[in-house]
């Protein structure tokens, strides 16, 4: 396990927000040295990470956690003033949840901005990691000027600092990144990457001196941008997969050959080249509506973002139409999907594309059961879907199976073991990851995407 760093605290940090984003960087920054003070309003969730429990499933964090807290550079609380006074930094990682029209909802980090002004000391350095609109960095600053109501000898400074944090891997993300970003006064972005100097340099216990992470500075609003374009053009990768293997399947040829060719290419990556039902989570969705919505409110219209979603929301219809087409009716067929959360390593359901396609296997009258390695309970809207314990109660006498996340623990699935307590013989693999030829050797008809 990685120790944390030395015994002297360098910087004094508040985060605001102990949600995904702002725990991993909280313990993160303690990690690496600092003295951190996590700020939640929810009084239990503070109290349930200062006793090292994380509230939801990201590999390595627990342990990075304790070892944080037990160093004394690493404390949470709902106070603000306790938070707050002494900060050299404050990070902003609330959230910015999508609104009706895709235009991300800015009242909590407005909140937030607004109570910085009881507890600022002078010259802090309030950091944005919150995904927000471009140009939400004069706006950060618009607001706290007028909640300072006039008070000018308070001086503070912006810099945006966008997250690139997968979840299932956010600490090697955090510590190990392809890139920081910074954006922001140059002055201001010098001290901010003060902070990360450990990480630039991979100084810290356990850092890869091979490895040689990029520190890119630009202007507030690019740095904003960079974050909402780069997961626009992943979600868009994975949406032209889907493209490309719907026509495989029209022309008669096989998208498992024609995607590892493209790959192959350095010019293109092998990367988010993935056919199947399509992507979900927190971030490509939220982040991809918000710059459609951003667009179109300057008079733009993204129409590749358009399409990007249209044809991943298409993709969660198909799997449902592959089993129509097979079974010849839905209602009243048993079919167990395999994962629910939106990809492994993680126990997020938000957005996730099994949850959608149960919706619409239910309301054709089908009878679902569902298992994933993490998820214990499903919040009351999905009631009907019947949560087994493993593998083999939820497929037990079904007509047909789905892997809709591809847990590895599904991927090496016994094929002969699922076809002796199935009732049918169908698997859609959503994933493109089953081996075919062990599956149609158990007597199993497997179909997939793009083939």
């Amino acid at each position: 396990m990685l120790q944390s760093a030395e015994p002297q605290p360098r910087h004094k940090v508040a985060v605001i927000g102990t949600g995904y984003v702002g725990a991993v960087t909280s313990t993160c920054l303690a990690f690496l040295g600092h003295s951190v003070c996590g700020l939640d309003s929810d009084s239990a969730r503070a109290g349930q990470l200062n006793n090292g429990q994380t509230p939801f499933h990201e590999p390595g964090l627990p342990e990075m956690l304790e070892a944080s807290l037990s160093t004394g550079r690493l404390r949470f609380t709902d106070s603000p003033a306790e938070a707050l006074t002494d900060a050299d930094f404050v990070f902003l990682c609330v959230g910015t949840p999508p609104g009706l029209d895709g235009a991300p909802d800015l009242s909590q980090l407005e909140s937030a901005i607004q109570s910085l002004a009881l507890y600022l000391r002078p010259g802090v350095v309030i950091v944005n990691k919150s995904t927000v609109p471009v140009g939400s960095g004069n706006w950060t600053r618009t607001i706290l000027e007028d909640a300072l109501e006039g008070n000018r000898e308070l001086n503070f400074h912006v810099v945006s600092n966008p997250e690139f944090l997968r979840e299932g891997c956010a600490l090697d993300d955090f510590l190990y990144p392809d890139r920081i970003v910074l954006g922001g006064a140059s002055m201001d972005v010098s001290r901010v990457a003060e902070l990360y100097q450990p990480v630039l340099d991979q100084t810290f216990e356990g850092g890869r001196r091979n490895l040689q992470p990029s520190l890119i500075t630009t202007e507030l609003a690019s740095a904003e941008m960079i974050k909402y374009a780069a997961n626009a053009f992943l979600a868009t990768k994975i949406s032209f997969a889907n493209e490309i293997a719907q026509m495989c399947e029209v022309f008669g040829a096989d998208v498992r050959e024609v995607i590892p060719a493209i790959g192959a290419d350095h010019r293109v990556g092998s990367a988010f080249l993935n056919p199947g039902v399509g992507w979900g989570g927190s971030c490509f969705g939220k982040d991809v509506a918000a710059l459609i919505s951003s667009g179109e409110e300057y008079g733009y219209t993204p129409t590749m973002l358009r399409a990007t979603v249209a044809i991943n929301t298409a993709q969660r219809a198909t799997v449902v139409r592959k089993l129509q087409r097979e079974l010849h009716m839905l209602k009243g067929r048993r079919i167990a999907l395999l994962g629910l959360t939106f990809k492994p390593g993680t126990d997020d359901l938000r957005d996730a594309p099994a949850l959608d396609i149960a919706k619409r296997l239910i309301a054709a009258g089908a009878l679902v059961s569902a298992f994933d390695p993490v998820v214990k309970s499903l919040p009351d809207e999905y009631a009907a879907i019947r949560l087994a314990t493993d593998v083999y109660e939820a497929t037990s006498r079904v007509d047909a199976v789905v892997l809709t996340t591809e847990w590895p623990e599904f991927r090496v699935i016994d094929p002969a073991g699922l076809r002796r307590v199935m009732r049918g013989d169908l698997v859609v693999d959503g994933r493109n990851v089953l081996p075919e030829a062990s599956f149609v050797g158990a007597g199993l008809r497997l179909i997939g995407f793009g083939w």
